[in-house]
């Protein structure tokens, strides 16, 4: 059964993106990818924990919607998270240490289609 409100307007998503070159490219071990969106996507509740959207979020904590996408490598993860920026949308773009390696970034929660336009690019993460 559909989360009540589930495809109504205003629903809130919360969306990660993985590079997934990390996987594919640089065989780093599915688990640790899957901390690093685990990571990203916790920062950014906890920066952004105020926030009316995320009380809301988390508030429906059975019904949470989260979307993951792959980003093909480093420079386009950065040049979205500088288009994020540019745009007012927050998010936290989560670095590895002590590597300093970008690897995914986590907006806070949103309505889905105030920020969907921006993620049309990305594909779901494979």
């Amino acid at each position: 059964m559909a989360a009540s409100g589930a495809g109504s307007p205003g629903r809130l998503v919360q969306y990660v993106v993985v590079r997934s070159d990390l996987v594919h490219k640089l065989s780093w071990p599915l688990g640790a990818v899957i901390t690093q969106a685990c990571h990203a996507a916790t920062a950014a509740i906890h920066l952004h924990y105020g926030d009316p959207d995320t009380q809301r979020y988390l508030s429906e904590l059975d019904s949470m919607h989260k979307v993951v996408l792959g980003a093909p490598d480093e420079a386009a993860l950065s040049g979205l998270s500088e288009s994020l920026t540019q745009a007012g949308v927050s998010h936290k773009l989560w670095i590895e240490q002590p590597e300093n390696i970008p690897t995914c970034l986590a907006l806070k929660p949103y309505p889905k289609e105030t920020v969907q336009p921006l993620m049309r690019k990305f594909k779901l993460f494979k």
